[in-house]
């Protein structure tokens, strides 16, 4: 008979071996306990190096392994033992699959960095030149992202070798090499030398900026913002801005004076920079944002592809913060205007999405008179997404130029977007409307938008019923009980007597949703009776709706009213023909027997 410590490694490599695949993964993600089973010793000695040798099975199956991998140390007797993981993920490296590679990547960096200083210099440092050294190109693209691990580590002269090897990477004759190698570099600058920076790294990060391949330039700019902050002010204006201005398409019509008057021809890259600008401001301090990155932001927002307009858009409001709002009004605004009316409906959107945010940064009298026109213009756009956009944002206005203009501006636009044949349109106004009764007040809401909340209840769009079922609740909280009493109830309880369930069903819930805030009094004399009529509705919709709205009701009226009109009522449902109908008035009687009990 097989002896107990060898079981489970013989049924490891008997299921390792399977041509079941869901066995062979199985397998895998037990090794953890199998692990334990063997012992660390005997882990070390026979699991690690059988791992080792057994890697060529489906990327599914070395997936999984790469990332038990990187939880392994407790199972190998701790950090001091750590590398005997090194050589398996080393092999798992160099695979074809990338996600395979990049978990195996990610592995290594969790065992490296809880490794110790000398077995980082005896083992992990030289995983990563046989890496950087691979012949074939997928052991290289896994080098680039194990270097800010080894770097911290090494003597001095191991640190010149690494940024050397690091420099070749960026030169790779692979682009997939060079992607991989600018995509790291800012994880790799973070751990290099203050006065190496400006040498070694910045040399780097120009070689990739140059790249004709423009996969590799653009990660090479999604860096910049992150390289920028590890430079003093003075060494990222030199070294980083000339490169991302570069970068953005040139107007010589717009900025004659711009000292970089160079462009890059693909869109993808002007993306890249267009995301990127804002954060690289914070890095170069006022002045050179004034001088150099303000043009370049403005010739990406006139662009002649979307997709950067689209990123150039997203970020007016935030670029106009971080300038006077002369500045602003000067550069910025005029852009604003242009996109407003752009023929790509995803630009509008974009701006849409912002454009209230510049508001406050503007001051009264500039949005008055710059900014209200384009919204009104933006609140009337074909496009349903560019209308929602700047629904949703109204309150930034308000706050700035008071309700009196926003109302008279801005509001029979909202009265026109009410009505909207866009439900989404219409939901995004009903959201918006208690925030509105608020700021105008009572009067004027009964003058403008009191109609329009009645007639929501009765929308074809069951989520428009919904939301206007809350609306009404809300509403009632905002201007109180007498209020609604006057305003709402009469209205919402006529309408109960709709021919069609569904428009009776939202009733019932708006019933249910108003009873809290108006309370027991009005509850019993308008809103009970209404749904105790309903429980004899033809339709079992409706009748297994009205013991929901008894159970909710049950609590805020006194016990007495529950024992005479709400108890019998449930009684009789309960033994109502359709399950659905006895099921849920069995449900509320058992409610409301809980709560007397309690």
């Amino acid at each position: 008979m097989m002896e107990e410590p060898l079981y489970p490694i013989a049924v490891l490599i008997d299921e390792l071996k399977n041509d079941d695949i869901q066995l062979r993964l199985n397998s895998i993600r037990r090794l953890s306990t199998i692990a334990r089973a063997l012992g660390e010793e005997r882990t070390r000695k026979e699991l690690i190096p059988f791992l080792s040798e057994n890697n060529d099975d489906d990327d599914e199956v070395l997936l999984a392994m790469a990332e038990e991998l990187g939880l392994f140390i407790p199972y190998v007797g701790g950090v001091e033992h750590a590398h005997v993981l090194l050589p398996p993920l080393e092999t798992l490296c160099t695979v074809e699959e990338t996600c395979v590679r990049d978990k195996a990547v990610e592995s290594l960096c969790r065992i490296g960095s809880q490794m110790k200083e000398s077995d980082l210099v005896d083992h992990f440092i030289p995983l990563v030149k046989r890496l950087a050294a691979g012949e074939w190109f997928t052991a290289r693209v896994s080098a680039c992202g194990l270097f800010h691990i080894a770097y911290p580590s090494a003597p001095d002269a191991l640190k010149s070798e690494l940024r050397a090897i690091y420099r070749q990477l960026c030169q790779d004759d692979m682009p997939m090499v060079r992607r991989s190698a600018a995509s790291n570099l800012g994880k790799f600058a973070a751990t290099v030398e203050p006065s190496y920076l400006k040498t070694d790294v910045m040399t780097m990060f120009e070689d990739l900026t140059q790249d004709d391949q423009d996969s590799v330039r653009l990660l090479a700019v999604e860096g910049c913002a992150a390289l920028g902050k590890l430079l003093e002010p003075q060494d990222c204006v030199a070294h980083v801005l000339p490169v991302i201005v570069n970068f953005s398409q040139v107007c010589k019509s717009l900025f004659v004076s711009a000292p970089y008057t160079v462009q890059d021809k693909s869109w993808r890259v002007r993306y890249m920079v267009a995301n990127q600008l804002y954060e690289l401001c914070e890095a170069v301090g006022p002045e050179p944002t004034r001088a150099d990155l303000v043009p370049a932001y403005v010739r990406l927002l006139r662009d002649n592809e979307a997709e950067v307009r689209i990123a150039a858009a997203g970020k007016v409001t935030k670029f106009s913060r971080i300038l006077s709002p002369e500045l602003a009004i000067q550069h910025i605004l005029p852009c604003v205007k242009d996109l407003s009316s752009d023929s790509s409906q995803h630009v509008r959107s974009a701006l849409a999405s912002v454009i209230m945010g510049m508001a406050p940064v503007l001051g009264k009298d500039a949005t008055i008179e710059q900014l209200l026109p384009i919204f009104l213009s933006l609140l009337k756009d074909e496009f349903p997404d560019v209308r929602l956009n700047i629904i949703s944002k109204l309150d930034q206005v308000n706050e700035v130029i008071g309700i009196d203009l926003l109302s008279q501006s801005l509001l029979p636009a909202i009265v026109e977007l009410a009505e909207d044949r866009h439900w989404r349109v219409r939901l995004a106004i009903i959201e918006y409307i208690p925030l509105l009764a608020s700021q105008l007040g009572v009067g004027f809401f009964d003058d403008k938008l009191g109609a329009l909340c009645m007639q929501w209840l009765q929308d074809k769009v069951h989520s428009i019923r919904d939301a206007a079922a809350n609306n009404v609740k809300r509403l009632a909280e905002e201007f109180g009980p007498e209020w609604a009493m006057q305003h709402i109830v009469p209205q919402v309880l006529e309408m109960m007597n709709n021919p069609h369930y569904l428009y009776r069903m939202t009733i019932l819930n708006a019933v249910s949703l108003l009873a809290p805030v108006l309370g027991s009094e009005i509850t019993c004399s308008k809103l009970l009776p209404v749904v105790i009529t309903a429980s004899k509705d033809r339709v079992p919709n409706i009748r297994f709706n009205v013991a929901k709205v008894l159970q909710s009701i049950a609590p805020i009226v006194d016990q007495t009213v529950t024992e005479k009109t709400i108890r019998p009522c449930l009684a009789e449902l309960s033994e109502d023909p359709d399950v659905d109908v006895r099921f849920f008035a069995i449900q509320a009687l058992q409610s409301i027997d809980n709560a007397m009990v309690s």
